[in-house]
């Protein structure tokens, strides 16, 4: 029986490669490109988790990260700069950048145990104390939250949506079940 840290670190494993996965074949341009009125594109939405999985499973354990994050450095992260990739910052360094510091966070993980404490830097100080248990439920939140917006994304772009999407059907199975969904949501469309 898997314990409750392995099974814990298991499933931010998996969600770290449902969030890459959507990436795989594109374009720098489709990478980079936002696609939501916010702003969301999958290289900023890596870019963020990488981010966060430094202070989160590193910095916040006394254990800082090996390299210096521009946009945290100069402040400009809470400005969104960690939400989106500049012309300056390539694919290969995105993704060695979050491969780094996803292997940050497990030598964390196998190092400490959940009730480990540590401390948020920018939380208020009221909640800033805190163990691994709880910090690493919320990077698997905040990793598993960004995969489903990288899936719609994807979806956006190339309409390859979710690890199962091929199971579900060809583009005409896609078309008739769109249709329904479609005809439903319309017996609660305004007349006209």
């Amino acid at each position: 029986m898997a314990d409750l840290k392995s099974e814990l670190h298991h499933k931010l494993r998996q969600a770290r490669a449902g969030l890459l996965s959507r990436l795989d074949g594109l374009s720098e341009y489709d990478l980079r490109r936002p696609l939501t009125p916010s702003g969301t594109n999958l290289l900023g939405l890596v870019k963020h988790v990488a981010g966060g999985e430094y202070v989160y499973l590193g910095t916040s354990f006394g254990r800082p990260p090996p390299e210096t994050l521009a946009w945290e450095e100069d402040g400009s992260i809470w400005d969104g700069a960690d939400m989106w990739v500049t012309p300056d910052q390539s694919s290969e360094y995105i993704l060695g950048l979050y491969g780094r510091a996803c292997a940050h966070g497990d030598a964390t993980l196998a190092e400490l145990d959940l009730d480990a404490p540590g401390r948020v830097p920018h939380w208020p100080a009221e909640r800033a104390d805190t163990t691994l248990g709880v910090l690493l439920i919320r990077m698997l939140s905040e990793t598993a939250q960004h995969a489903g917006h990288a899936d719609i994304v994807r979806e956006l772009i190339d309409g390859r949506g979710g690890s199962d999407h091929d199971d579900f059907g060809d583009a005409e199975s896609w078309r008739e079940y769109l249709a329904r969904i479609q005809a439903a949501a319309d017996t609660f469309a305004a007349p006209p």
